[in-house]
């Protein structure tokens, strides 16, 4: 027997990728809907080999529906999220809503899929922030064997994790500047994106830090160790698809690069990509389309007692948004809603 999965948000970028990982994973759907605004109503969607119509979201009856995957804004989340989970049907969310909620677990399936166990208290289990679902996810076996004092990140984030807006944004932007009649001047961004980077995702809070450094803070302390301390500066650059990280590692014993090496490559969810030479690592680019989150550049850093830096790439829309929510669709089936 399968299940009976709701995808929220289908025609946006990471509805659509849901669908379409829901599909290569071979997922076990007996019964699929498709929701999206009203303003989708006769818009279709690809599931498989199938095309599904979708439905509104405002007017939908959740009950007898055993998962839904919200890809959606916090607003909507808001208003749906718990007339979804109120029917009895868990609600597995991929917006920032639930994520710092005591009662809502976090969870990155190769990090801490035991967690997922918690979504009895709302019915709600919340997916992380893109930038921290790939960090994490290289983190965890490494603070397994030496535990982790402190991380220093910075990101190089794509423009799809500012949805299709700041893709179109790009594409136009770099479109103008080979035929310079017409002009694009920044809107989704504060300054213009193509052929630039910008040290500035989300707003901007009290301390000089973005919302979108704090998030990768208090995510990595929930989801891995409270005691773990965490510096990021996020940087949005004129990507299409794939989140950089470069990351800095301090760890309360000596971890020997190699042995790093060797864990990492063990370690569920990544591959590791790391030659000496010229192109022996993993770009954006390459990473597209992939679950896996690669690991690159894994090296000692000689200006501290205890210290590694490595680089970090993923497929955002997959395992930053879709893939996860997939996965711990997944493991909710293997540890609670058992079918057969």
């Amino acid at each position: 027997m399968g299940y009976k999965i709701v995808v929220v948000g289908a025609t946006g970028n990471v509805g659509r990728e849901m669908l379409n990982i829901l599909a290569e994973r071979e997922f076990p759907v007996d019964e699929i809907a498709v929701l999206a605004s009203r303003r989708s109503l006769g818009s279709e969607v690809s599931f498989g080999e199938r095309t599904l119509k979708i439905k509104d979201l405002a007017t939908f009856d959740f009950t007898g529906w055993d998962i839904a995957l919200f890809a959606v804004g916090s607003e909507a989340t808001k208003e749906y999220a718990p007339k979804a989970a109120k029917t009895g049907c868990v609600v597995i969310d991929n917006s920032s809503l639930y994520r710092y909620d005591p009662d809502v677990p976090l969870v990155v399936p190769e990090v801490n899929a035991d967690a997922v166990m918690g979504y009895t208290k709302k019915n709600i289990i919340a997916n992380p922030n893109c930038s921290t679902a790939q960090m994490v996810v290289a983190l965890k076996p490494l603070h397994d064997r030496a535990k982790i004092k402190r991380v220093v990140v910075s990101t190089y984030q794509s423009v799809s994790g500012s949805g299709k807006e700041g893709m179109d944004e790009l594409w136009d932007q770099t479109k103008s500047i080979y035929n310079p009649v017409t002009e694009v001047p920044p809107k989704k961004y504060p300054k213009q994106i193509a052929f630039n980077v910008i040290p500035h995702i989300d707003v901007f809070m009290e301390d000089g830090s973005t919302k979108e450094e704090w998030k990768m803070v208090v995510e990595t302390k929930k989801i891995v160790d409270p005691s773990i301390k965490v510096t990021a500066t996020c940087v949005r650059v004129p990507v299409f698809v794939g989140h950089a990280e470069s990351i800095n590692i301090e760890f309360e014993e000596f971890l020997d690069e190699d042995e790093a090496r060797d864990i990492l490559r063990e370690a569920p969810g990544i591959m590791v990509v790391d030659k000496r030479e010229d192109g022996g690592y993993i770009t954006p680019v390459e990473c597209v389309g992939d679950f896996a989150t690669f690991i690159s550049r894994i090296r000692q850093d000689s200006t501290i007692d205890n210290g590694l830096n490595l680089w970090c790439v993923s497929d955002n829309l997959r395992k930053g948004a879709a893939l996860n929510a997939v996965q711990i669709a997944e493991v909710l089936g293997q540890k609670a809603l058992k079918k057969g």
